[in-house]
């Protein structure tokens, strides 16, 4: 009576993955058309909390992301924190939400794993300029990681990229992106491996933050490489031209700290087979 059991193992899974899917969806809006990054706009990053009342966070919240990583407030730990990186290749889906690009995983069987807790990778996206700044240098664009946990905690992993080589792994999306031109167009991608984002180094800042689009829920664990890729200035100027949305940035203003403390983690981020 093997099977049963397995069957019923099975069921479990996909109800868990259902569960934890769902939310998510409700976390970071997937129609990014009712606000803007336009200075002045009445759908602005200024007005975010004033367009509906489920955005009233974005206006009122003590822990707004993204900030300034300013070298002489971090702390930095001389310890080493693990982060388990479990990024399988998995079908996915293209979408354009209004304002970037964003790869979706349909499986759920991409995941890391941080302080002992588990964080299924749910989509990546894309911010030109980079919305992080580090001693109020901003950089090219940046990638959002985007992880949530069974009981609907939030991860994000950010990567900073400057002008300089071509990004692999936005080169082999080129011709996925085109496929996209217009707000809440998507396609299937087929199979994309995320494990082909690279992280760069072995030194991570971390905090406690929020989502940097509406709704701008908080309790973020933010975890932004402190080392910068590079990324070409074609590749930006394909991400921001394939959303057509009349704006020449998709970055949020930087937040004051309002006394979070910053850590400067040495990092050893590992794969389930070994590879960095």
């Amino acid at each position: 009576m093997k099977y049963p059991s397995m069957l019923m193992s099975s069921l479990i899974f996909s109800i868990l993955i259902f569960l934890l899917i769902g939310p998510t969806i409700a976390q970071e809006v997937d129609d990014e058309t009712e606000f803007d990054y336009i200075r002045g706009s009445e759908r602005g990053p200024e007005k975010w909390g004033h367009i509906k009342e489920e955005w009233e966070t974005c206006k009122t919240g003590l822990m707004q992301s993204p900030i300034d990583l300013l070298h002489r407030r971090v702390q930095v730990l001389p310890k080493s924190e693990e982060i388990v990186k479990n990024y399988r290749t998995g079908n996915a889906t293209v979408k354009n939400r209004g304002h970037d690009i964003m790869i979706e995983w349909e499986n759920g069987h991409s995941s890391i794993q941080m302080n002992s807790t588990t964080y299924i990778l749910r989509q990546c996206h894309w911010h030109s300029p980079s919305e992080h700044t580090i001693n109020g240098i901003r950089f090219a664009a940046e990638l959002h990681l985007v992880h949530q946990s069974l009981d609907n905690k939030i991860a994000v992993i950010g990567l900073l990229y400057k002008l300089g080589k071509p990004n692999l792994f936005l080169t082999k999306l080129m011709k996925k992106l085109e496929l996209v031109p217009h707000a809440l167009d998507k396609t299937n991608a087929g199979e994309i491996n995320p494990g082909e984002i690279k992280f760069r180094g072995n030194k991570y800042y971390r905090y406690t933050g929020s989502l940097t689009t509406p709704p701008c829920t908080e309790g973020v664990i933010w975890t932004v490489d402190k080392r910068v890729a590079t990324i070409s200035e074609h590749q930006v100027a394909m991400m921001r031209e394939v959303v057509h949305d009349d704006a020449e940035k998709n970055a949020r203003p930087v937040h004051p700290k309002n006394g979070r403390k910053i850590r400067l983690y040495t990092t050893t981020i590992k794969s389930r087979n070994g590879e960095n």
